[in-house]
């Protein structure tokens, strides 16, 4: 599992380790990280005549990348600084000119034959986007045929949020130093990150047990996953109620329950007026018109997706048992009686769904995604699963770690994908699963299926519903 802390949380642990060290010890650790993964991208034997160009900034991160580029040049790289800031780090400094490199005095010149650049304008204390003096040089960086490498976060986006209010410079790669910080896993930043390194710098035993988010990975989900054992059932698996679809949507409901069934459910109830369509599609489906309290006995209960202005809403949250809203259940959603459930519940919206909740724009969601999951899931006091391009679970109350989906892919972004999610959280739920977890491990599969059914390619929904087997493999091999 990769961990994130936000930049107070880093550097307090920074400064209890920097205790007990010699000065400058850690950052020539981190210095000695990034060198090696510059070693790296440059290729073996690739070393020695390459032109590296450091854009320094006034801060540590500028020092980083000043020692590293001074390692850089003792292997025989032809190492420019580009001074953006009002000082520059005085020991790094001349750590890089004794070893040969030097300082420009046009900062474009360089650029435009570097085979590599390393950010090191503004660190993780860096808010508002570049200065103005500074984006003349990132975008001379970003059109070069350079590779572009972060020192611990691209300059310009903001560690804690992952918002960019401003320009920044996106890189190929980061390599980010001590523990990951949340910008680097949450979109719009993550875009900016490119290909993430981690370097240990020896703070793992100063850092809290709680982090800020948390990026599962196969093994973690496999913990997750229900397995049926020789006395299972399909009341024991997990028998899930869904309530979509309209006269409208029908495919919604077929999809939902698509995603209920290859999710692993040990049975499908199903209420509502597309009964006809789920059952040529899905004849295992146990079909009902209505109302859900008639429907027979279920471990959880779908509601929204395809719904239009149909009932079934408030018959679901009234009921005793985990309840997951999508879609059409969100609108008008009463807060109160959210909160009021015994069970728990589970809301899925998308960034204009979370919106119209929270009163605010779109635009505010999707440049803060993690503030927003927070004060969504502390409002509803109930969990909630943010979908988009980087999808967040945030526990009920908005507190604890929250969870960002690492397997998401833009090929995701088709209608009905949500339906599909929607049915398969479901049906992890209706298993036993916390809401945290089954929404975690819905998202994590949800976006395994959608790599194996594109390869890269246009993906339909029902595609993603096919392949969720298949990703249930890979996590569980």
């Amino acid at each position: 599992m990769r961990t994130a802390y936000r930049v107070e949380t880093v550097r307090a642990a920074e400064a209890e380790l920097m205790a007990t060290l010699p000065q400058d010890a850690l950052m020539q650790r981190a210095a000695a990280g990034l060198a090696a993964a510059c070693f790296s991208l440059l290729g073996r034997g690739h070393v020695y005549g390459s032109r590296v160009v450091l854009l320094v900034g006034s801060g540590d991160n500028g020092g980083d990348a000043l020692y590293a580029g001074a390692r850089l040049a003792r292997r025989g790289a032809g190492v420019t600084a580009v001074l953006l800031g009002s000082r520059a780090h005085e020991r790094g400094l001349a750590a890089l000119r004794a070893a040969g490199g030097r300082v420009a005095e046009d900062p474009f010149e360089p650029l435009a034959v570097a085979d590599l650049v390393l950010d090191g304008i503004t660190g993780i204390g860096g808010r508002g986007g570049l200065r103005p003096d500074a984006v003349p040089v990132a975008r001379a960086a970003r059109g070069s045929d350079a590779v572009v490498v972060a020192v611990d976060l691209p300059s310009g986006v903001d560690a804690d949020s992952g918002e960019i209010a401003g320009e920044a410079l996106r890189a190929d790669a980061t390599v980010t130093f001590g523990a990951y910080k949340p910008g680097l896993l949450i979109d719009p930043a993550r875009e900016y990150a490119g290909a993430l390194r981690l370097v240990d710098i020896g703070l793992g035993d100063f850092l809290p047990s709680v982090p800020e988010l948390q990026a599962l990975q196969h093994e973690d989900v496999a913990d997750m996953l229900p397995v049926p054992g020789a006395e299972s059932d399909k009341y024991r698996r997990g028998v899930v109620g869904v309530v979509a679809g309209s006269a409208r949507y029908p495919g919604a409901a077929v999809l939902a329950v698509a995603g209920a069934l290859r999710g692993g459910a040990g049975a499908v109830r199903y209420v509502g007026p597309a009964g006809d369509a789920v059952i040529a599609r899905y004849p295992e489906t146990l079909v009902h018109t209505g109302p859900p309290a008639k429907a027979g006995r279920v471990q959880a209960w779908v509601v929204g997706p395809g719904l239009g202005d149909g009932p079934g809403v408030a018959d679901v949250l009234a009921s005793d048992v985990p309840v997951l809203v999508d879609a059409d259940g969100l609108r008008d959603l009463d807060a109160s009686v959210v909160r009021g459930r015994t069970a728990p519940t589970l809301l899925t919206p998308h960034a204009g769904e979370a919106a119209a909740l929270l009163g605010v724009s779109r635009e505010a969601v999707e440049s803060e995604r993690l503030g927003a999951v927070r004060e969504l899931a502390a409002r509803y006091g109930a969990t909630v699963l943010l979908k988009g391009s980087t999808t967040l679970v945030a526990d009920a109350g908005g507190g604890g770690p929250v969870r960002v989906n690492p397997t998401g892919t833009s090929w995701l972004a088709t209608a009905g994908s949500g339906d599909v999610l929607s049915g398969l959280a479901g049906s992890l739920l209706a298993a036993g699963l916390r809401a945290l977890d089954a929404g975690s491990a819905a998202a994590y599969l949800h976006g395994l299926a959608a790599r194996r059914a594109s390869g890269g390619a246009p993906v339909a929904a029902g595609d993603v519903a096919s392949a969720l087997p298949g990703a249930w493999r890979d996590v569980m091999s």
